[in-house]
């Protein structure tokens, strides 16, 4: 906009502002001057200005005729000014009730005024501040909800009782309506009952431009910018129709049905009727009192007094409220309603609801002795959109993902580093976006990406733009044979020194693999040869023509054209007209002797460690992997949580070869012999019997 229609625009706010003050209406305002108010029209049409709907006359008919402290702030102008301290009083706080007689719903100085052009950041009723949301922020206030799952563990603790135990200090608490901004932020703003021991969703940041409540809603008439979806969504002429969407990406069955076509509004749909089945058959068996359910009633809940399943009309009222409330039974009944009272949350943060209804499910069906059928049902996406995970999920404290991971962990990384050709810090990610891969998300082309630079300082190139090449980008690991020489240079090869600390490859070099020697992925013996680019065949040759682009899984049906075993056993099951690699005879595909040569490979680490220096333990989900294994058993247990602390490069060069086996779980399909050579080496190397085994 121009500066002079900023200028405009607020002069006109600071006319209305004095004509509140002084008891006019903006309709007042435009009547007695002629004055042109920006936007008033589109106002006038919205919730916000529907004065006499319940949300504003709620509390007309109460004796004392006032709404609330506790209400006023999201259902009466004044109250949200007072909030604000917009009014002069102590801002974070309503001071006083409002009369219902001048409560005339939300006016235009609620939002524009000299407290709400500077406002950026929103409490959410968790206690959680979210900074840096601009404009959006004056939306957050009032559409949080005004519950979380501190309200839900304050409530228990204060019960003091079992999961399953009825207690008659616990009533159902309620999230309230339209609390958009609760399921949009999932995580960080913890409106969701979250159980313990699992991970959510963060923030659903949608594309670029499309992020916050003004990108997609227009700010006065509340209605969604329908016309601004059709770009990247077909079909789409109504708002309705925006259930029908779902990302190209989104290949799980979230609920079980075996359509995979419908939207996410109906994934969402067919978990809430699984969940409320719960509800139901908790409250008839664990709570010992029939529950039911209805939307447009107070406190929502219900004894079912005839236990019918259904919420008659002498049934759905605050007399007959739920009153055999367990711990396990609130938490569901929670999420259950914050799904429903936010009827957007397909589109605000979807996989977080989903994430709430399943677990929600989940932990019902645990005590229950006949449980719903939930075994085809899911709660997350496929891996690279998984944005509960910890790949995605690990920087929330820090508010931000680093540079030196920002490339891979964050959905804009990539992309920017692709243009930059460096790497920097970026915004906490929910999962990869579309734009992640995709440089026209109207034509959803890829990035043209025809060269890769390994760590090891190889750089591998194509002639022409290859779209495996983009996934190479990520899936190469971040350490090299020329890490580990240099971190061992000078060294005897069994002295121990406190020089030495473990070096991990990361997870998932796939592409490291590939290209074997060309790159250097893995510690590669001085002396030895090893396999180069494993070609495998013409049209099955990259990442995305044995993995599905989106779901991530080996096409394994294709597999079985040239490999008979895998009809059966799939791709784990195959093998070439290759030697017994682990010399143990048995028939079984090359998956098989890679295994085995890693258990002996870990056997003969820990036999030297327990000998050379001192006894050493592996677990694969603790970083840094490698511990001290304190009482000597051989197993990773609790106690053993001291990082590996007596290398020498010996041991150090052959604990490395075994996490990067490890760590790229398909290595035996992506270049068995590659893998297969680093493992024998590094069993030799540790003087372990190699005598049975043979060396591609």
């Amino acid at each position: 906009m121009k500066r002079i229609g900023l200028q405009v625009m607020f002069l006109v706010a600071l006319a209305l502002t004095l004509a509140y003050w002084a008891g006019m209406s903006p309709q007042e305002v435009v009547a007695e001057a002629d004055v042109a108010v920006p936007f008033l029209e589109g106002w006038t049409g919205s919730g916000h200005a529907e004065a006499e709907a319940e949300a504003f006359r709620h509390w007309d008919e109460d004796e004392e005729k006032v709404v609330p402290e506790s209400c006023a702030k999201c259902h009466s102008t004044a109250g949200y000014l007072d909030f604000l301290g917009a009014d002069g009083s102590e801002a974070g706080k309503v001071d006083q009730a409002v009369p219902a007689e001048e409560n005339h719903g939300i006016e235009c100085v609620a939002c524009h005024n000299d407290v709400t052009i500077a406002k950026t950041s929103v409490v959410m009723p968790s206690g959680v501040e979210i900074t840096g949301v601009g404009d959006e922020a004056r939306c957050m206030e009032c559409h949080q909800g005004r519950a979380s799952k501190a309200s839900i563990d304050g409530a228990l603790e204060k019960a003091g009782v079992d999961a399953d135990v009825v207690s008659e200090e616990l009533g159902f608490i309620n999230i309230h309506y339209f609390a958009a901004a609760a399921t949009k932020y999932g995580t960080i703003a913890k409106g969701g009952y979250e159980y313990d021991g699992k991970m959510y969703d963060a923030d659903f940041a949608h594309v670029d431009g499309f992020t916050s409540c003004i990108d997609c809603h227009d700010p006065h008439t509340l209605e969604v910018n329908v016309a601004e979806c059709t770009a990247c969504h077909t079909g789409v002429t109504t708002a309705d129709d925006l259930k029908n969407v779902r990302m190209a990406g989104s290949l799980v069955d979230f609920d079980g049905d075996g359509d995979l076509e419908e939207g996410i509004a109906s994934e969402i749909e067919g978990l809430q009727a699984l969940l409320y089945q719960a509800i139901q058959a908790y409250g008839a068996e664990k709570s010992e009192k029939a529950i039911v359910y209805e939307s447009h009633s107070y406190p929502y809940f219900f004894v079912d007094t005839n236990a019918d399943g259904e919420a008659g009309e002498d049934e759905a009222n605050y007399g007959n409220k739920y009153n055999a409330w367990t711990p396990r039974l609130l938490k569901a009944a929670y999420n259950y309603q914050l799904s429903l009272k936010d009827p957007g949350a397909y589109a605000h943060g979807g996989k977080y609801v989903i994430q709430l209804l399943s677990d929600s499910l989940e932990d019902l069906n645990a005590a229950l002795t006949e449980p719903i059928a939930s075994d085809n049902t899911h709660r997350i996406d496929h891996g690279h959109f998984a944005g509960s995970e910890e790949a995605f999920r690990h920087w929330d404290e820090d508010g931000e993902v680093p540079g030196r991971c920002s490339k891979c962990h964050s959905a804009d990384g990539l992309p920017f580093f692709l243009e930059e050709g460096v790497v920097a810090s970026q915004e906490l990610s929910n999962g990869l976006k579309c734009s992640t891969c995709h440089d026209d998300l109207s034509t959803y082309s890829r990035y043209e990406v025809t060269s890769v630079t390994f760590p090891s300082g190889a750089t591998v190139k194509t002639e022409e733009p290859e779209d495996s090449t983009i996934c190479l980008n990520c899936h190469q690991g971040r350490q090299s044979k020329n890490d580990v020489d240099n971190a061992t240079k000078g060294i005897e090869d069994d002295a121990v020194s406190d020089k030495l600390s473990f070096r991990n490859v990361h997870y998932f070099a796939a592409g490291a693999t590939k290209y074997g020697s060309e790159v250097k992925g893995g510690y590669e013996y001085d002396g030895k040869e090893y396999f180069g680019l494993f070609k495998h065949v013409p049209n099955y040759a990259g990442c995305i023509t044995c993995h599905s682009t989106h779901e991530l899984e080996v096409k394994e049906e294709d597999c079985a054209m040239c490999h008979p075993q895998a009809k059966e056993g799939g791709v784990k099951a195959i093998r070439m007209t290759s030697p017994d690699y682990d010399g143990d005879g048995a028939d079984e595909g090359v998956h098989g002797d890679v295994e085995t040569l890693e258990a002996t490979l870990y056997a003969a680490i820990q036999a030297y460690a327990k000998e050379a220096t001192k006894p050493i333990v592996y677990n694969s989900h603790a970083y840094p992997y490698f511990f001290v294994d304190a009482n000597a058993d051989g197993n990773a247990d609790e106690g053993d949580t001291e990082r590996y602390n007596a290398w020498t490069p010996k041991l150090l060069r052959a604990a490395y070869n075994y996490q990067y086996v490890q760590k790229d779980p398909g290595g035996f399909a992506h270049n068995p012999k590659y893998i297969a050579q680093l493992l024998y080496d590094s069993l030799e190397s540790l003087e372990a019997a190699t005598d049975v085994m043979v060396r591609p």
